[in-house]
């Protein structure tokens, strides 16, 4: 166990120190160092996203009884995507960092009076985003890991899948970062993550339901009733942000196809899940 947790805390830092170095030293490209810190992390986010969809469907399609099946993938990947989520928050306070670098003055973001104000700007800012990451560590590794008791691989599986409207929402704000709000890219990226986001995230629960619905061979709109409350309460708990995130999504979405100014999609894009 302590060996994954370790594989993944060297895994996902270092992949991104060494993307960084690749954007900032490849001749053709020559990137600063916030255009490359700003867009590491959004490589990262994506590659994690694509690492636990997979992982995930292959969990998912392996377990025929969705409640006693297990996989071994299952705890394996939990334990080791665990680090990303820590540090995907110093991931995200450095691209909100250079970001302020770019609006303000360099010799007064050095200062440390700067650099406080700085984080806290950064936790308003991103509060839900890291109060998710927070909770993942805190409470769902310990309860898929260890309360489970090897029950559910399958609903571990497809909860993995929710990771698959990550990468179009990482290309999404990368576009807009450098004002490529105009291009066909950014409409059909923009029509995805839509897509995406709502099958992926919005359903995920009601899907989940469903199928244990048809398992117990219960009515669906029963399940709430039978399942324990705690259930309820975690699903109700992961669900509200995952609805909020798409609001944001369904309002960006309005503005682009409807022509509304680049700089209100930019401000409701910037807000969203992805690291």
């Amino acid at each position: 166990m302590l060996t994954i947790l370790a594989a993944g805390s060297v895994f996902f830092p270092g992949l991104f120190l060494l993307s960084k170095q690749c954007l900032k030293s490849i001749p053709a490209l020559r990137w600063s160092e916030g255009d490359a810190v700003i867009v590491s992390a959004r490589l990262v986010s994506s590659i994690q996203a694509v690492m636990a969809s997979s992982a995930g469907y292959i969990i998912a399609s392996s377990c025929k009884d969705i409640i006693e099946d297990q996989h071994w993938l299952t705890s394996t990947y939990i334990m080791f995507a665990v680090p990303y989520f820590v540090y995907d928050i110093y991931a995200m306070f450095m691209c909100y960092w250079y970001k302020l670098r770019v609006k303000g003055h360099e010799e007064a973001l050095a200062a440390p009076q700067h650099m406080r104000s700085a984080v806290r700007s950064y936790l308003r800012r991103e509060f839900l985003m890291v109060l998710h990451h927070v909770v993942m560590v805190t409470v769902c590794f310990p309860v898929s890991v260890f309360w489970r008791q090897g029950k559910g691989d399958y609903f571990q599986g497809i909860m993995f899948m929710a990771e698959l409207s990550t990468p179009s929402v990482c290309l999404g704000k990368i576009l807009i970062q450098y004002k490529q709000q105009h291009t066909l890219l950014h409409k059909v990226n923009g029509a995805l993550m839509l897509v995406t986001f709502f099958i992926f995230r919005v359903l995920l629960f009601p899907y989940l339901y469903y199928v244990y619905g048809r398992y117990a061979s219960i009515p669906f709109h029963m399940v709430p009733l039978t399942v324990p409350w705690h259930c309820n309460v975690g699903a109700a708990l992961l669900m509200a942000p995952q609805l909020y995130w798409f609001s944001l999504i369904c309002r960006g979405a309005l503005r682009l196809f409807t022509g509304a100014s680049l700089v209100e999609t930019q401000d409701v894009k910037l807000v969203l899940p992805g690291g």
